[in-house]
């Protein structure tokens, strides 16, 4: 308790927990694609810790792996990343403080860091929320990458067959699922998945992402008026 304000250190590190657990298994499968795209298990490591972006550094690998482009697997992390801007304009005001330091926080700009410290009350416990999660969260998918690479790198269908590959779209429903209390928070919700959902077939990695957040604030906007 601080200035009459309850202290929600314990549910932060619950969830911090619970999303470092959920994306994990993601971590494996990608270690899993990175090797049999061709990258060593250092690549694959390195690519983590540099990168760190979740759905990115699949599209990336997937393009490598199919024979593509450097610039190509590039163009499809940076389209798929741009939701980022979004998240740092949230953040902002929460992460005040000298260049450098911005600039380690900026690393951690990930959804569920996000998630975890805009739902806080004040900028203090915001700032806290997403650092502890997203130091979490970085621990855990780099740990789970190496060992994703380096023991189960020659499994070509453990992913599919354990169901890995559903684990981070159920995690980030468990984020959203809260934040629809209201009707209008549910048709922008569904306006933005069912224009993604439509793309997926048809549109480059990362089109799917921008249009469903397009079609959202449009949803959005309509609402308000």
């Amino acid at each position: 308790m601080r200035d009459g304000q309850p202290d929600p250190r314990r549910g932060i590190r619950r969830q911090a927990l619970s999303l470092a657990l959920a994306v994990a298994p993601f971590g494996l499968a990608f270690g899993v694609a990175s090797t049999q795209a061709g990258l060593s298990w250092v690549q694959a490591s390195g690519f983590s810790v540099l990168v760190f972006a979740g759905s990115a550094q699949f599209a990336a690998v997937e393009i490598l792996g199919r024979g593509g482009s450097a610039a190509a697997a590039i163009a499809a992390g940076l389209l798929l990343n741009v939701r980022s801007l979004a998240f740092g304009l949230v953040m902002a005001p929460s992460l005040e403080g000298p260049r450098w330091k911005r600039a380690v926080w900026s690393q951690l700009m990930i959804d569920e860091s996000t998630a975890v410290g805009s739902a806080q009350a004040s900028p203090r416990w915001r700032r806290y929320g997403f650092v502890y999660t997203g130091v979490a969260i970085f621990i855990a998918w780099n740990i789970s990458t190496a060992v994703g690479a380096v023991a189960l790198g020659s499994s070509s269908t453990l992913i599919t067959r354990a169901g890995i590959d559903a684990a981070v779209p159920a995690a980030f429903l468990a984020l959203l699922w809260p934040r629809l209390a209201s009707p209008d928070q549910r048709a922008v919700a569904l306006g933005g998945a069912v224009a993604a959902l439509a793309l997926v077939p048809v549109a480059p990695a990362g089109v799917p992402v921008i249009a469903g957040g397009a079609v959202a604030l449009a949803v959005a906007a309509w609402e308000r008026r």
